[in-house]
């Protein structure tokens, strides 16, 4: 059980330091963002074996999961035809 909390707690910290190094492209930032979720699911999958309440929990983050995962493509569609390119510091609320 210790090995299982060690590999998904350095694995939920190595998205997090990839989604704050890797800030130059808007898609990089995404896949590290996805990888957080895609721990934290499986966190969740483990321990809902134990205890049967957490099973709902656990559908409805896979669900959000995806849910991340469209909006995320959409706006990295959208950003590459008005800016014709991905980086993140060509993004600027302020503009319509």
């Amino acid at each position: 059980m210790m090995q299982t909390y060690f590999t998904t707690t350095s694995a939920f910290l190595l998205g997090l330091i990839g989604l704050s190094t890797n800030r130059t492209h808007l898609m990089s930032m995404l896949l590290c963002m996805e990888s957080m979720t895609l721990i934290l699911f499986l966190s969740m999958a483990a321990a809902s074996i134990n205890n049967t309440n957490t099973m709902p929990i656990t559908i409805i983050m896979i669900a959000m999961g995806a849910c991340e995962a469209s909006a995320g493509l959409t706006l990295v569609t959208i950003t590459t035809q008005k800016n014709t390119n991905d980086y993140v510091k060509n993004l600027n609320l302020l503009k319509c």
